[in-house]
Order: C-alpha cells, then structure tokens, then sequence
C-alpha cells in the first residue's frame, strides 16, 4: 500500500526542461518504492516542451510500464498519468 507520506502526484509547471527532469527521476524512483502503481505528473498545456521532454524520458526509464495522457476533465493535456511497474 502507498504510503500517505508520498504525494501520487508531481507538479512540474513553470520549470525549465533541465529542473523538470532532474525532478522527475528521483520522484518516479520514490514512488516505485513507497508502492504506487500508478502517478499524476503536472506540466501544464503550455507550448508542450515539457510535456514532450518527459514522454521522452518516460519512454526510457526502467521503472515505467506505460504513460498517457490524463482524462478530459482530470489534466488533459496538462497531466500525464503514468503507470509503474509492480515490485
């Protein structure tokens, strides 16, 4: 079970590309570890730069198991849900 110490979510709006993703991997590893299953990261709609960098990281990291965009009315195009692996 997650721990409630742990948010399910990572807000990134408003960071450069550089901050986001140095913010990301750490969170993606705590998560994985405290249990989640499943996060929400918040970029924002924006231009779609960083929507676009994290998918790209997403793709590559060892701990994901997949990532979509969030559902008209929970993020949209501003939060991207993403599924981890199982422990």
């Amino acid at each position: 079970m997650p721990s409630p110490t742990l948010s399910g979510e990572l807000h990134l709006r408003r960071l450069t590309v550089d901050e986001a993703l140095h913010r990301l991997d750490p969170y993606l590893d705590a998560a994985f570890m405290d249990g989640h299953t499943t996060v929400r990261i918040v970029h924002g709609k924006g231009s779609g730069a960083l929507r676009e960098a994290i998918w790209k990281r997403l793709a590559s990291h060892p701990l994901v198991k997949g990532h979509r965009l969030a559902l008209p009315g929970q993020g949209d195009a501003g939060v991207t849900v993403v599924e981890l692996e199982v422990r």
